[in-house]
């Protein structure tokens, strides 16, 4: 018998015989599943190659090797990238266009960037290097990127967390942390459907984090706005103008804004975007410097090409939306379809970017994982959501349906459903005898 079928009595209310023979029938269901031989992978948020697909035009540009100024873009310089790209994505992501620098194909190599030039010179408002200071400590919401926290783990950087409400990060927490340490240097965000519980931050939210106090002078908020033009539905997210609420806040240069076409044309091949006050940009520019002459300005001519207009930008979201909504639905139904009424799980239903989050029993998502694994479905880690890769209560497992077809996603959600509550019942008997 398939979960589908089971009574909806939740689970914890069941006596131990009518548990003990939930398990049976769970324990015959995941043992059919095994025996299908699956070969299905849900571990990374990347693009399908029917979304990769709708790119492919982008393979005959550009048309000519000048920009509308006449320069020629196959040549060193234009360290700030081509005017007419930054002009493009200053309008979509809210800025004005002297604040965004458009650079090589990856945001997080700029948010690298970024991080290393505060330890080693300090920013703009610095007293000092960051790598001078005692400890340098970041804010980081949980569930969350788990290249954010690597990242931070390389330069031993310690990690203190905060809840990822679906407002955003518990401010209140928030500003507890930094209102009195001067060793808490920044805070990771995804604000607008974040990695991977799709929460959005809100106007209010984000005027609280612009504005709150902090004992050290150059905190800055890691803005990365990953996900700022992926939606899944019609009712569109808006990103919170965070720039403008930190310069009316008289904290101008608190935040540092990345973003990427990553997902949007070539994951491999697009664009990547800093923004930040002016002092900001100028700051990052004057030291990568000397570090590049100037980027890809081909690629970013074929980008300008290819979406003509910001518009153009957004009817090609469109189409990305078309691919990824139904896979998003698929996961929705097949974990109400599984799970509904048992009391062993809550996932979230995103109205945009790429991941589901789904939280099983304490103690369990380990064990969810290794299940899945073992009937030949990948997940990504139980604990990549958190820093050090440990998530304290062990019930946390991020979804990523992009990547596979339609029917993978539906056959691997099923079977995902079949090992949350083969886990759960497993942990219930054991529980009650």
């Amino acid at each position: 018998m398939s979960t589908a079928d089971v009574s909806r009595t939740p689970l914890a209310d069941r006596s131990p015989e009518e548990l003990r023979a939930f398990l049976d029938e769970q324990r015959a269901a995941y043992a059919t599943l095994t025996e299908r031989g699956l070969r299905l992978d849900l571990t990374r948020g990347k693009p399908s190659a029917e979304q990769l697909d709708l790119s492919e035009r982008l393979l005959s540009l550009p048309e000519g090797h000048r920009d509308r100024a006449g320069t020629d873009v196959r040549n060193y310089g234009g360290l700030e990238g081509l005017p007419e790209l930054r002009e493009m994505f200053a309008e979509l992501l809210g800025v004005d266009t002297d604040q965004i620098v458009a650079g090589g194909n990856a945001s997080l190599s700029m948010m690298h960037e970024v991080l290393v030039f505060h330890l080693l010179h300090g920013g703009v408002d610095s007293p000092r290097p960051w790598k001078d200071e005692e400890k340098v400590t970041f804010v980081c919401p949980v569930p969350g990127y788990d290249r954010h926290y690597t990242m931070l783990e390389s330069y031993g950087i310690e990690m203190v967390t905060v809840p990822m409400l679906a407002d955003g990060p518990d401010v209140d927490a928030v500003e507890a942390l930094v209102r009195d340490d001067p060793s808490v240097k920044g805070m990771w965000i995804v604000p607008t459907y974040a990695n991977p519980a799709g929460s959005v931050v809100t106007q209010e939210v984000a005027a609280r984090l612009a504005a709150m106090p902090a004992a050290a002078p150059d905190f800055r908020l890691f803005w990365d706005n990953a996900y700022a033009l992926h939606h899944l539905t019609e009712d569109e997210a808006k990103s919170a103008d965070i720039l403008s609420l930190a310069s009316a806040a008289g904290h101008p240069h608190r935040p540092v804004v990345f973003a990427s076409t990553s997902k949007v044309t070539f994951a491999g091949a697009g664009v990547a975007f800093l923004a930040g006050s002016r002092e900001t940009v100028g700051w990052y520019l004057g030291h990568l410097k000397f570090a590049s002459i100037g980027p890809d300005k081909v690629n970013h001519l074929r980008h300008v090409q290819f979406f003509g207009s910001p518009d153009g930008v957004r009817s090609h979201m469109g189409r990305h939306r078309e691919i990824l909504a139904p896979k998003f639905a698929a996961v929705d139904a097949a974990l109400s379809a599984g799970l509904d009424g048992l009391g062993i799980a809550e996932w979230t239903r995103p109205r945009g970017g790429y991941f589901v989050s789904l939280d099983v029993p304490d103690g369990c998502a380990s064990r969810v994982v290794a299940l899945a694994k073992e009937a030949g479905i990948a997940l990504t880690p139980a604990g990549a959501s958190f820093p050090y890769g440990k998530d304290p209560r062990d019930r946390n497992i991020r979804l990523a349906p992009s990547f596979p077809v339609l029917e993978e996603v539906e056959t691997a959600m099923a079977g995902v459903a079949t090992c949350v509550a083969l886990a759960a019942a497993e942990q219930l008997v054991g529980d009650v005898g």
